[in-house]
């Protein structure tokens, strides 16, 4: 019989994962369980058990952690719909996620509901149509991949027959945690006129068993550009070492590493942040092991909704001990805090 995703305490209990308290229920009640089988059967690894498993630190709310840390919402013109840049908008099609990440930025949101309504869709689909700037549409979540093939190509469908939008873009995690949804029928839907490029979230090298492998290996056959994204979390990946094997990993199985995040202002999450300085720490000695090809842009995205930048010197600096001076793409300054430690 196959093996289920763990959904509460209890599984988790059952599955020797957890010892069950009243703490672990109130996380529970508070953020979402769900481990899929393909994680279950990497849960020996602390570096994958840490991602999934709930801990009672979540219970720690800081002042400075954020339902929407990445200021999704005012930038919201339709349904689901993010337009924060010019050229490219994000569609969360779905809040149903095969996994539930205990440091997931939407970790608010995802899994209170399915796929989009119609008349959402609608909404977002004329919005995208009637603006001419937009040439790039980026599926997100939830995890889109874990909509059918039939309903996610129609979503596509709808998207190739606008003119000016040139590129596809899928951030998934589907195709690591939930190898087996990677079907000849979702291969066939992502086979496009054009171009679909599928950014896969992972972060610890045992995440890539031989399932994720194949599948990864069946999507490069089907001609779709696959890139990463992965964040830096403490007690999973914030060593040089740990980094280095998943970066040489995703190469290996055709998979360009892409962003490597600084873990965002979600609410309890602060035991799974580094500081900057801690990952430009890691960033520069992961320069001296690898080729460009396999090394991440260290990114920060701007609490608030300021966007994404580079944490590089020019960008982000230390003006005193744990206080950063960023500068987002538009020239405006901002401070962000590195985590108060205990």
């Amino acid at each position: 019989m196959a093996m289920k995703a763990l959904t509460t305490v209890s599984d988790l209990a059952a599955a020797g994962l957890v010892e069950p308290s009243a703490a672990l229920d109130a996380v529970a009640e508070r953020f979402r369980i769900r481990l899929s089988p393909a994680m279950r059967a990497q849960a020996g690894s602390a570096g994958v058990a840490r991602q999934f498993v709930p801990d009672v630190a979540e219970l720690l709310i800081r002042p400075e952690e954020r339902a929407d840390p990445i200021g999704d919402r005012a930038f919201s013109p339709a349904p689901g719909l993010t337009h924060r840049y010019p050229d490219r908008v994000i569609l969360a099609v779905t809040q149903t996620c095969e996994v539930y990440c205990r440091f997931c930025f939407r970790r608010e949101t995802v899994g209170a509901a399915g796929a989009l309504p119609e008349a959402g869709l609608n909404a977002a689909l004329a919005y995208i149509a009637a603006t001419p700037a937009i040439r790039e549409v980026i599926l997100t979540g939830g995890d889109p991949l874990s909509l059918s093939a039939r309903r996610l190509g129609a979503v596509l469908d709808r998207l190739e027959a606008v003119p000016h939008v040139e590129t596809l873009r899928i951030h998934s995690r589907v195709p690591v945690v939930a190898p087996e949804r990677m079907d000849a029928a979702m291969l066939a839907v992502l086979d496009r006129e054009k171009p679909v490029h599928l950014v896969i979230h992972t972060n610890h090298p045992d995440e890539l068993g031989e399932p994720a492998r194949a599948v990864l290996r069946r999507l490069n056959r089907a001609g779709v550009a696959m890139f990463s994204q992965s964040v830096l979390l403490r007690g999973v990946n914030d060593d040089t070492d740990t980094l280095e094997a998943l970066f040489r990993a995703l190469i290996r199985n055709r998979v360009k590493p892409y962003y490597l995040h600084h873990c965002d202002l979600a609410e309890g999450t602060s035991h799974f942040r580094t500081t900057i300085a801690e990952g430009r720490a890691l960033m520069a000695e992961l320069k001296r092991r690898l080729s460009g090809l396999a090394l991440p842009s260290y990114v920060l995205d701007i609490p608030g909704g300021a966007g994404k930048i580079a944490l590089t010197p020019g960008m982000a600096e230390e003006v005193a001990p744990g206080e950063w001076r960023v500068t987002d793409r538009l020239g405006e300054v901002h401070r962000y805090d590195d985590p108060a430690r205990d």
